[in-house]
């Protein structure tokens, strides 16, 4: 197979090897059966995949699963990533939080960059896709969302936005506009992120859900996380608290300290982890805003920060979250904007009760008081924080119910089933196409 050189400077694919969906039958029998029977009738289609990083933040995450389920399941499915200049990053990041509803506008600068980037980046894409061949076409956020106009008419496309759009920024909205018009569907998190010019027939809800079998969501017992953690610093004969997330404004990491401090009143010997790993290449902002957590936290010893992967030395990052959040008492993710929060799922799953910010997303997971609270200030998140740790019986009847929810509703089975019927309402009859 010939790839265009030129395009190649600006996509890269990503290596996922392919894996047995068989071990997922244990968590849903019917959602096993519905995804193995399409998956039958779906056997050889060319689905392609593009976002923006291969590596930190929900996109990335998801993606490392799903494609390789879908390869497992007999589709040729394929994952790219885009290799945008800084400039093109920083410009996405801002529309990322216009369109999460931060004031302000795009400038007729930006808006030519991000036009004139994303066309020099998909220049070649008419002649890739002639080598490639592909099916459906399926776009992640903002950042690869123009290279629509390189599509080839006939191929069915999906732009797949992950963003809380609940309140968004209408002038940033607008602007992409047009190429969000010109996708055969979207798929958003909730219904009511949908922009209401968007046809109801176009658009098309799916709620993320997180893959049981990776390393960082399987269970791993208490005893074996602290023991972990001792080796960063942290006590563990001494209450945990955390937030894993990257360091970006709208996850509120400056209300997650106020409330420890405010917690720290009643809790002497609390303990706060916040974790935010740098990977992602899209988000050029979370290295000033660690910074000023870094400030905040004015070098408490109870307070561990951890941004450097190479600090863990000999430990993966997805083990190191599932240590943090397994040892945890209790997990924070106190966001003020949230299109969905796989870091909620993960600590649910985990049996942990969650204080999450009254956001969009994390409202479709917690229901407040009975699997986990919903906050709006520091104060409310160290009440809760306080009554959790010193209230065993609530902090049990909480985790179980957290985990319950998340078995029922966010495993990666269900959204597989509903991404299948999709694939196959997309695709219809159409034979799979050869090279």
């Amino acid at each position: 197979m010939r790839f265009l050189s030129d395009t190649m400077l600006f996509l890269s694919k990503v290596s996922i090897a392919k894996r047995s969906f068989a071990p997922y039958r244990k968590f849903n029998k019917r959602h096993f059966v519905s995804v193995t029977s399409r998956a039958r009738k779906l056997r050889g289609k060319r689905i392609l995949h593009i976002s923006a990083t291969r590596s930190g933040g929900g996109v990335a995450e998801i993606l490392q699963s799903q494609v390789a389920l879908e390869q497992g399941l007999g589709l040729d499915s394929k994952w790219f990533v885009i290799q945008g200049s800084p400039g093109f990053f920083k410009i996405t990041k801002k529309i990322h939080n216009l369109l999460q509803g931060k004031s302000g506008i795009l400038t007729p600068q930006e808006k030519n960059l991000y036009i004139s980037e994303s066309s020099r980046m998909s220049s070649g894409l008419p002649e890739f896709f002639e080598n490639l061949r592909p099916d459906l076409l399926i776009m992640h956020d903002p950042q690869p969302a123009a290279f629509v106009n390189s599509f080839p008419a006939s191929t069915p496309s999906i732009l797949r936005l992950h963003i809380d759009l609940s309140i968004p920024n209408v002038s940033a909205l607008e602007f992409l506009r047009p190429f969000i018009e010109k996708y055969s569907r979207v798929i958003i998190s909730r219904k009511d992120y949908r922009p209401l010019w968007l046809p109801l027939k176009k658009t098309l809800v799916i709620t993320p859900t997180i893959d049981p079998l990776t390393p960082k969501n399987q269970k791993m017992p208490t005893r074996k996380a602290r023991k972990v953690l001792m080796n960063y610093g942290l006590n563990p004969d001494c209450p945990i608290i955390s937030q894993v997330s990257r360091f970006d404004a709208w996850k509120d990491p400056l209300g997650v300290i106020e409330a420890f401090y405010r917690a720290k009143n009643e809790l002497p010997h609390l303990q706060l982890i916040l974790a935010g790993f740098f990977q992602a290449a899209d988000d050029p902002e979370s290295v000033e805003i660690f910074k000023r957590v870094q400030r905040y936290a004015k070098g408490d010893p109870d307070i561990f920060l951890f941004e450097n992967p190479r600090l863990l030395k000999d430990i993966s990052i997805d083990l190191f979250v599932n240590a943090i959040q397994s040892a945890s008492d209790v997990v924070l993710q106190k966001s003020l904007r949230e299109g969905f929060g796989l870091t909620v799922t993960e600590a649910m799953w985990k049996g942990k009760p969650v204080i999450g910010g009254m956001s969009a997303g994390i409202a479709l997971q917690i229901k407040n008081g009975k699997n986990g609270f919903l906050v709006r200030s520091p104060s409310e998140a160290a009440n809760r924080i306080v009554a959790l740790i010193k209230d065993r019986k609530l902090h049990s009847k909480i985790g179980k119910e957290a985990a319950k929810s998340v078995a029922k509703n966010f495993l990666i089975p269900r959204s597989l089933k509903e991404h299948f019927e999709i694939y196959s309402r997309l695709l219809g009859g159409r034979a799979a196409k050869s090279v």
